[in-house]
């Protein structure tokens, strides 16, 4: 929504999407059980959505800064990570998956004298978020993935391009979250963190921030030489397979206790309609963070 569009254009999509259902279920013409509840569920999941993102934009719009990127680029900044990123004083953050700079305006607010390396394989989101933050001679965006091997990949681009992933989208994820559907590829470009970024880069403390739609196993290994440079890595995982071969939470857990690593707090959980966690955030300190 931008910062022109009236309450009726926020709304618009919830009641053109839900009005024939809500007639059919007055008009006792909406079929077995099932088929009302699923109806009901749909209504009730676009409502959250729309109050989450009216919620956010009140909360951008209150902030100077946010407000700036928000008229000069259309980005909002992901003000759902704000208090707990206030909680540190990270001099470096590599952000990747970084879309449109959603993130790096976050880290940005928290963090006014920290470097921001970001990495976002996409043309289009690469470019609104130089848009927002090419101004910032602290923040680096580099247009590629992070991985464990160098070469060439195919991008599953979703309408809403920050769904986008390395890994096939999944029809439970598209049942969960519109516009997640597939629209098209984008060949994108993969290297390990080694190949961007020295441990010499990372001013401590450092923050790894990792937000890859499935990628994020494949991510961490491709971080795995420079691991040790963090003192904390903030990774968003899922409890369900989304995207096809994806690794679940429980497998980042362990691939990065191995890495001396524990996790320190779940944040910004997602719930289905029944109450099952989809997805969180996961905060993680390094081994000289636990010793504190």
């Amino acid at each position: 929504m931008t910062a022109h569009e009236s309450a009726e254009d926020t709304f618009h999509p919830l009641l053109s999407r839900s009005g024939p259902v809500l007639d059919n279920i007055l008009a006792d013409r909406n079929g077995p059980d099932t088929a009302l509840v699923v109806s009901m569920t749909s209504i009730m999941s676009t409502i959250a959505k729309t109050t989450r993102r009216f919620r956010k934009l009140v909360s951008v719009l209150a902030q100077d800064d946010y407000r700036r990127a928000f008229r000069r680029g259309r980005v909002a900044a992901a003000v759902e990570h704000e208090r707990l990123l206030k909680t540190f004083d990270f001099r470096t953050v590599v952000d990747i998956g970084a879309n449109r700079g959603q993130f790096a305006l976050v880290a940005r607010h928290c963090f006014p004298a920290a470097r921001i390396i970001s990495f976002e394989p996409l043309a289009g989101p690469a470019s609104q978020f130089r848009t927002v933050l090419d101004d910032d001679p602290h923040v680096t965006l580099h247009p590629i993935a992070i991985g464990p091997t160098a070469g060439a990949a195919s991008m599953h681009v979703a309408a809403e391009d920050d769904s986008s992933s390395l890994l096939p989208i999944t029809a439970l994820q598209q049942s969960l979250f519109t516009g997640t559907n597939e629209v098209g590829r984008e060949t994108i470009h993969v290297e390990p963190l080694s190949g961007r970024v020295s441990a010499e880069d990372l001013t401590p403390p450092a923050l790894l921030k990792i937000d890859v739609q499935g990628y994020e196993l494949s991510a961490l290994k491709g971080c795995e030489a420079l691991l040790g440079g963090f003192a904390q890595v903030y990774v968003e995982c899922s409890f369900v397979e989304l995207y096809e071969g994806q690794a679940l939470a429980a497998e980042v857990v362990a691939y990065l206790r191995e890495k001396d690593f524990g996790l320190r707090g779940v944040y910004n959980t997602y719930y289905d309609a029944g109450g099952r966690a989809i997805q969180a955030d996961m905060l993680f300190d390094g081994a000289r963070q636990m010793k504190k």
